[in-house]
């Protein structure tokens, strides 16, 4: 049966793009079709690159009658209005996490797709890694018993990678609650397979140059009485990486050696304000931005993806998904559950949404998904800043 092909149109030709576009290059399901961003560089290698039309608004993108869907890759506090756009022009909608700043806003974005009778599916989350998911898969088959306890644990460089402005004000989208919480909220409620029900949390903002959040610890329970940590830390210090067999959350063989490589491309700026010009330079369309390289013959697969450390803890085993399988921790044995490498990046995004749209299969990370993945980021920034827990009251459903 030959594959059906989705025309794809992208709003913001930014990071998340440059980290989604192996995943556009490397599945024959996807056709990119048509492109905006308020850069002309980025606009002018789309349209070298894919000989297609470029846009400078996401008006004129979504008015394009060849776009069936659109990839809304903007800075996270114009997601809602870009949702809202795509889909009174009849496109189904593929979002950046987090969804949206407030929940106001998911239920607009959610409202506008079902009057358009459009899919909206929201990703990246790494919570679309097949680790992830055989996992689940696996629990739910019910040979380990019950979710008790998931712990997630995750060390990066995130605060002192490049960043624009905005990145670096909480209230403007930015900061680890926004950026990184998302990717281990969806996939402990995915492990867990319950309703949250309550939260407490702390935040950290420990760099007065880097004035948001790099770091949090949160406990969330769920119905039924599991509960999960999640803790993340951006300060550029201990690795986690170390403990997935030095792969990176990309997927590929990270150099230990290559410690503290991100504050000393911070250091070597000669105005702190030159740091949003040092991200665009990097990203696609920017003198010093680089192609996905394709595999060499021979070469050794990538593994896949993965967000830190993460353990389940069943009644009858704990479980540990790494980049290449997971490890299981039984009563008497312990045994290693392989995977075969992955064909392409971040493959399981596209499947979510093509399968949405040609196969009448319902996303798991649909418009109340995200929305109850928000209210756990939001209720984190207010944890911290109540002391106190915070009731989940807007937990529209468990993984199904």
């Amino acid at each position: 049966m030959a594959t059906s092909v989705l025309n794809l149109g992208v709003i913001g030709l930014g990071r998340a793009f440059s980290l989604m576009l192996p995943s556009f290059l490397g599945d024959a399901r996807v056709r990119l079709v048509a492109a905006c961003d308020p850069r002309p560089a980025a606009r002018a290698q789309f349209a070298a690159d894919f000989q297609c039309p470029v846009y400078e608004s996401a008006e004129a993108l979504a008015r394009d009658p060849n776009v069936q869907a659109v990839y809304v890759a903007s800075p996270h506090q114009h997601h809602a209005e870009h949702t809202r756009l795509a889909a009174a022009h009849g496109k189904h909608v593929l979002v950046e996490k987090p969804m949206a700043l407030s929940l106001e806003e998911c239920d607009a974005m959610i409202a506008a797709c079902d009057a358009a009778a459009v899919h909206l599916v929201i990703g990246h989350c790494h919570s679309f890694d097949t680790p992830y998911l055989h996992c689940r898969e696996r629990i739910a088959q019910g040979e380990f018993g019950a979710v008790k306890m998931v712990h997630a644990l995750n060390y990066t460089d995130y605060l002192f990678r490049p960043r624009r402005p905005e990145e670096l004000a909480t209230r403007e989208g930015g900061g680890a609650v926004f950026s990184q919480a998302a990717h281990q909220v969806d996939i402990v409620r995915m492990l867990v397979g319950r309703r949250p029900t309550r939260l407490r949390a702390a935040l950290g903002n420990w760099e007065p140059g880097r004035p948001t959040e790099g770091a949090y610890s949160a406990l969330l329970w769920f119905e039924g009485g599991a509960y999960a940590s999640l803790n993340y830390n951006g300060y550029a210090h201990f690795d986690s990486d170390e403990w997935m067999d030095w792969t990176g959350e990309m997927g590929h063989p990270k150099d230990p050696d290559d410690y503290g490589a991100a504050r000393r491309k911070l250091h070597s700026l000669g105005d702190p304000r030159d740091e949003a010009a040092l991200k665009a330079a990097g990203t696609y369309g920017g003198p010093s931005y680089r192609a996905p390289p394709a595999r060499a013959p021979g070469a050794a697969p990538a593994r896949h993806q993965h967000f830190g450390a993460i353990l389940v803890s069943c009644e009858r085993a704990d479980l540990r998904p790494m980049p290449h399988g997971i490890l299981v921790y039984g009563d008497e044995r312990r045994e290693f559950l392989p995977l075969p490498p992955p064909a392409a990046p971040r493959l399981e995004v596209v499947s979510e949404l093509h399968d949405a749209i040609y196969q009448g299969r319902a996303p798991l990370h649909d418009g109340h998904w995200a929305k109850a993945t928000l209210e756990i980021c939001l209720a984190m920034l207010q944890s911290d800043g109540s002391g106190a827990d915070v009731p989940l009251r807007r937990q529209a459903r468990a993984a199904p």
